[in-house]
């Protein structure tokens, strides 16, 4: 994705990096059946996972006063674009991917269940840990506690996957027995939570209660709107992270499987999102429908997060996402934000006030713009071939990366660069 165009940028400040350069191409893309997305409707069983009806009055207010207040807070100014009109989600945020700008919000810290958008923090945690080659043969322990009506990629028993291909199916089909093998991988459920709660911790999203690694319904297990995007927001700093959550379809396999992110692969009644490049969707009987998103247009990138449309129509969640980013886009450069994405824990040099634009943590990445910081140019997107059979995305970062050694951490004028994103697609 590319990092807008700005001036005046100062020199990064950096503690303990290396510069490496860096090519990508995503995986193939094919075409795959269409699984369903309707919310459930069964009834919620579990009082400690039912949210209620409406947000408590004293939320967090970390990034901002105001993201702790309940109901609907935006900076509204000759120039600025008014909110949709017809939002029903529990909660909601807008940000700038790269500066960290809140720019309006919707009871931002309301803990809520997040469903598989929990995912997110699960790759953010996992991923760099295993090469995507290496390959695992599963075993009957690694899909114990896969729960029931989980969605699935379909590993079986006995079968030798390898971690590219576990990802895959994490990313796209958003399959718990993927999870479940990963984390087996890691040492187990019980490991992969904790170090998934540590993770929350480092990057400061202190509403978040990990209980499954999958996101499927469990008692106390909560996120919010904000954490939400601080999860995407740090995935996206890792190649991978990136390569995973914008393919749109891949083989699996001897099946094809197809991304369930409907802003990416579209559907009946939703179009594929103009600057769409991922994250992450979830639905479950006490969540609802959930959404975190990334777009870019015009040099901008901004993130979005939806949470339990109160709405029952179909694809509700990814129809006000699109409405928030078709609002965010607009409102960009006019609106005087509300808040803002806290960075990592370990991008705070001691004794200076969080910054929503640091960076720092395992796998990060940066586009480096030379030793004046300018960063890449934006990348256009374009539509060309791209392969047969279906749509595809390709990533391309230009510039390098940088990597942080142990304990590095740096500042950069209070921004977190994205990397150049440029995708292709095809009509079918």
């Amino acid at each position: 994705m590319p990092a807008p165009k700005t001036t005046g940028r100062r020199s990064l400040l950096i503690t303990s990096a290396t510069l490496l350069s860096l090519s990508v191409t995503a995986p193939a893309a094919l075409a795959a059946p269409t699984p369903p997305t309707s919310p459930s409707t069964t009834p919620s069983t579990s009082p400690s996972t039912r949210p209620t009806a409406t947000p408590p009055a004293g939320m967090s207010t970390l990034g901002g006063a105001r993201l702790g207040q309940p109901g609907t807070q935006v900076n509204l100014a000759p120039g600025v674009p008014v909110l949709p009109k017809d939002l029903t989600a529990r909660s909601w945020i807008v940000s700038d991917a790269e500066s960290g700008e809140v720019l309006a919000a919707h009871n931002a810290h309301w803990r809520l269940p997040p469903a598989s958008t929990l995912k997110m923090l699960f790759a953010d945690t996992v991923l760099p840990r295993f090469p995507k080659g290496d390959r695992h043969k599963v075993a009957a322990a690694d899909l114990k506690g896969v729960g029931v009506g989980s969605s699935v990629v379909g590993i079986k028993e006995g079968g030798t996957y390898s971690v590219r291909d576990l990802w895959l199916g994490v990313f796209l089909r958003s399959g718990n027995d993927a999870v479940h093998v990963l984390s087996a991988m890691n040492g187990g459920v019980r490991q992969t939570v904790e170090d998934m709660q540590k993770h929350a911790e480092e990057l400061q999203a202190l509403d978040t209660h990990v209980v499954s690694p999958d996101g499927y319904d469990a008692p106390e297990q909560v996120s919010s709107a904000y954490d939400l995007t601080l999860f995407a927001r740090s995935g996206l700093q890792k190649k991978d992270f990136r390569d995973y959550c914008s393919t749109v379809s891949a083989t699996f396999g001897s099946q094809e499987i197809r991304n369930t992110n409907r802003l990416l692969s579209g559907d009946s009644d939703v179009p594929v999102y103009q600057g769409i490049a991922g994250v992450k969707n979830g639905n479950t009987t006490h969540a609802g429908a959930t959404f975190t998103g990334v777009a870019e247009r015009g040099g901008k990138v901004l993130l979005v997060t939806v949470m339990n449309p109160e709405k029952a129509e179909h694809n509700e969640v990814y129809k006000e996402t699109a409405k928030l980013f078709d609002w965010g886009f607009g409102a960009a450069g006019k609106v005087a934000p509300v808040g803002e994405l806290v960075p990592p824990k370990s991008a705070v040099s001691p004794g200076s006030r969080p910054s929503a634009g640091a960076s720092a943590g395992q796998g990060a990445e940066r586009t480096s713009g030379g030793t004046g910081g300018a960063g890449a140019k934006p990348a256009a997107s374009a539509t060309g071939a791209s392969g047969s059979g279906g749509a595809g995305i390709a990533l391309a970062v230009a510039g390098g990366l940088l990597v942080l050694l142990a304990g590095g951490a740096f500042l950069v004028n209070r921004r977190w660069p994205l990397p150049d994103l440029m995708r292709r697609r095809t009509r079918p």
